[in-house]
């Protein structure tokens, strides 16, 4: 198969692993929507040294969203611990033998020094963020996430939160390497890690209301699942009611009906991410839960009376 590459030259391959025998599948131009960043040699080097970033530090880290036919096989082990977070689609990974499906609103770590493969389920794409660590703290998160994990929205639910801290570490590398971005970025992934491993108390400390208000828990499913593409039969059957209860209840409520409410709340983060990111229009889009630029601009359009390009450039202040 030519588009089955023996390399260590792509984003989730990080530099310590050239010389070992990786065995890789993925579109030679990418993963439509991806970002991620490699951290240079140099530079882990340096944070392996350093005394607040040697207990645990990044390698390489991204976003894969509709990742058709991605493949991982390291028959070789790496010294990285990898961390993968499924948001939407299907997956699997073998370790020590046996394989594992992976669902949605799933994640496992595999440790290093293992032999193990991972990738996208037969003809489906999974949407998947990802972590290669090292540290002497790195067993510690690992240990028990050998297996898949699972985070599921709910009232109490941060999954929304959790991805905004995942952006913050994304983006502080991307911006910078020097010592203090980088510190910044490593005290970032203890909290993200620790926020999965201690989950309960994660949502449990979040400030949530307990108020059970249905419309209220709707809009934080919502909130919690932007990233994927909802059906009013999904949020009806979360919800506990029928369709066309549901849909009075919110129109009643909101003023809109739920599909549409949802159009709202991602548009909102488009403009969050316009305003604050660099991410082109095709990576904002996948970030919604929206996988056809133009689509997503049309709708975009008519929410906001301009453009995505226009309000990215309009005046301000």
């Amino acid at each position: 198969m030519d588009n089955i590459i023996f390399s260590a030259n792509f984003a989730d391959t990080p530099a310590a692993t050239i010389g070992t025998r990786t065995r890789t599948m993925k579109r030679k131009d990418g993963f439509t929507g991806e970002r991620a960043v490699v951290l240079p040699r140099l530079i882990t080097d340096m944070m392996e040294s350093d005394p607040v970033m040697s207990i645990l530090h990044i390698t390489d880290m991204g976003y894969y969203p509709k990742a058709l036919h991605h493949y991982r096989e390291r028959p070789e082990p790496i010294d990285q611990y990898v961390f993968i977070y499924c948001v939407d689609g299907r997956g699997f990974f073998t370790l020590g033998g046996r394989r594992h499906e992976v669902l949605p609103d799933q994640y496992f770590i595999l440790p290093a020094g293992h032999p193990h493969a991972y990738g996208a389920a037969p003809q489906e794409a999974w949407t998947i963020y990802w972590i290669h660590f090292k540290g002497s703290l790195a067993p510690f998160y690992c240990a028990g996430s050998e297996f898949p994990a699972t985070v599921a929205p709910g009232k109490h639910s941060r999954i929304s939160e959790r991805t905004e801290l995942f952006e913050e570490i994304l983006n502080t590398l991307n911006s910078g390497l020097n010592i203090e971005s980088l510190r910044y970025a490593m005290s970032l992934l203890h909290h993200y890690l620790a926020s999965l491993r201690y989950i309960g108390l994660y949502r449990g400390h979040g400030g949530k209301s307990s108020d059970t208000d249905l419309v209220e828990t709707v809009i934080h499913y919502m909130n919690e699942n932007l990233e994927r593409r909802l059906t009013l039969g999904d949020i009806a059957r979360y919800s506990g009611f029928s369709v066309c209860r549901l849909s009075s209840l919110f129109k009643l409520r909101t003023g809109h009906t739920p599909l549409n409410y949802f159009n709202l709340l991602k548009v909102r983060k488009a403009c969050s991410l316009l305003d604050t990111t660099p991410m082109r229009l095709n990576q904002i889009c996948f970030k919604v839960g929206i996988s056809d630029p133009y689509y997503f601009s049309r709708m975009f359009a008519k929410i906001m009376g301009m453009s995505p390009k226009a309000y990215r450039n309009r005046p301000r202040g």
